[in-house]
């Protein structure tokens, strides 16, 4: 884990905040010259804590209503296998985010699609051609409650 001083988090809290700001206004924002904060910011860039700057965008208004949650099982969890999925996974463009989990399930998956047939078709047509799969579980999202992507910075 990398050490943060309070001058470091504040710029890291801008950022996550809004990504488009310059220089210039991050230094504003923090209360330091530009020149400092131009090191600053170029030095957290280089220890890779930041991954990307990105556009979040608004997933009703690009037509992506379906948000669901999907449980997978392994038949078999040799590591050949393993690879396997998880490169076919990461393949998937509606496969938002996966994760590794300890539990129930082996995997859970996001995936956004634009309707239910779209969701049929990603079921029928992507994840079920991958092998070694035992067992799906799909959970759809009603309601969004609360969507973040800024991390505390403690």
């Amino acid at each position: 884990m990398e050490a943060f001083d309070p001058i470091d988090k504040k710029i890291l809290k801008v950022l996550q905040a809004d990504a488009r700001l310059n220089t210039k206004q991050i230094a504003g924002k923090i209360g330091l010259t530009v020149t400092p904060t131009y090191e600053r910011l170029k030095k957290i860039e280089q220890s890779g804590v930041v991954k990307d700057y990105v556009a979040l965008l608004d997933r009703d208004k690009i037509g992506k209503t379906i948000v669901a949650f999907i449980n997978v099982s392994l038949q078999l969890h040799s590591k050949p296998l393993i690879n396997v999925f998880e490169k076919a996974i990461a393949k998937i463009p509606e496969v938002m985010e996966c994760f590794h989990v300890a539990g129930n399930f082996d995997y859970l998956l996001k995936v956004v699609v634009k309707d239910m047939n779209s969701y049929q078709n990603f079921l029928s047509n992507k994840l079920a051609t991958i092998e070694n799969i035992a067992h799906v579980q799909s959970s759809f999202v009603m309601t969004e409650i609360k969507y973040q992507t800024a991390y505390t910075l403690d």
